[in-house]
């Protein structure tokens, strides 16, 4: 199999309240037509708050998960934080983030403890990274 450089995703569009499965190995078409992903490698992830007050975003790695509902299991969390409205954050791993066959990774979009009740919020997601296809 060839390594692809790629845009893992479209930019994918979360409005809050939700958690939402955006990417699963072996299931997910990738951008650009390359194909469905086998072993991918997450490099980074652009977030970026088109809303009008503060969301907290919320990014779980769910291992093996066969197709079905989104998780937001805190033990599967790697990133947390809250953005401004009009903000744009740039999430980066020193080393690639490994999904394999069914792994998925999940968005959260939440109401923030200060500055927003996160109904209505809208955060687009852009990942990044290398895949087997």
């Amino acid at each position: 199999m060839a390594l692809k450089k790629t845009q893992l995703l479209d930019i994918q569009s979360v409005t809050g309240i939700a958690t939402v499965g955006i990417f699963t190995v072996g299931v997910t078409q990738t951008a650009g037509g390359v194909g469905v992903a086998s072993t991918s490698y997450i490099k980074n992830i652009i977030m970026h708050n088109t809303g009008l007050g503060t969301a907290r975003v919320s990014m779980y790695v769910n291992p093996n998960l066969t197709p079905g509902p989104a998780l937001a299991v805190t033990a599967n969390r790697f990133l947390r934080i809250d953005l401004a409205p009009n903000e744009t954050t740039f999430f980066e791993s020193t080393y690639p983030i490994v999904m394999t066959n069914n792994d998925t990774l999940s968005v959260e979009v939440n109401a923030p403890d200060v500055g927003g009740t996160g109904i209505g919020s809208a955060v687009n997601f852009i990942v990044n990274g290398d895949t087997d296809v």
